[in-house]
């Protein structure tokens, strides 16, 4: 029996660590086989990618060297890790996935839509996440949560503008895609799992 694949995004600061350890725990509870995955990364050549992405460079980095890294180190975890899980019944709960691209580096980066569409299908064709939770969180209080976590990597030193960009991408292809239910991560924490759990159980009827 086919897996379903679940995936966790939001802005930096938005809690998706503990989102998915709710998710988690709720779903072990009922049985249900699990694996987590993160992007970029999750397996060794798409960690090294990421390592890549995050650190800063006395270069230069340009938008578009940085989506292609994204997609290449996405398209390793998806075919070696993801579609396996899947394939073997396990449900995989994973932390950010294409998404994010198309807000960060289509949205933030200012690349546009038609370009990561182009890439998209070429990379990934028609897979896609079951069910992805979009923590919503205001962009300067998502930042400020994620500098009281400590030491920012390059992504994340970006300007308070670019992330209010990849905010208004998210919130923009979330109005029109039915898979995407966004959750108001400016609440406290417990309400914010509970809206979780709710778009779980009404979107996969678990």
């Amino acid at each position: 029996m086919q897996g379903k694949f679940i995936v966790v995004e939001g802005l930096e600061g938005a809690g998706k660590s503990s989102a998915i350890a709710t998710i988690l725990s709720h779903l072990q509870a009922k049985g249900i086989p699990l694996e987590t995955v993160r992007e970029p990364g999750g397996t060794p050549l798409a960690e090294a990618l990421r390592e890549l992405v995050k650190r800063s460079w006395e270069e230069y980095i340009s938008p578009s060297t940085e989506l292609l890294l994204m997609y290449a180190s996405r398209v390793q975890l998806v075919e070696n890790v993801i579609m396996p899980a899947l394939k073997n019944g396990k449900w995989v709960i994973g932390d950010r996935h294409d998404l994010s691209s198309r807000a960060y580096q289509g949205g933030g980066r200012e690349l546009g839509d038609e370009r990561l569409q182009a890439l998209k299908s070429l990379t990934l064709g028609n897979f896609a996440p079951d069910l992805t939770l979009l923590l919503d969180v205001d962009a300067e209080t998502g930042l400020q949560r994620a500098q009281e976590r400590g030491e920012l990597d390059r992504i994340e030193q970006e300007s308070l503008a670019f992330f209010e960009r990849t905010r208004r991408h998210y919130l923009a292809i979330a109005a029109r895609e039915p898979n995407i239910v966004v959750i108001d991560a400016n609440q406290p924490m417990p309400a914010v799992h509970k809206d979780i759990l709710r778009a779980i159980e009404e979107q996969l009827f678990i």
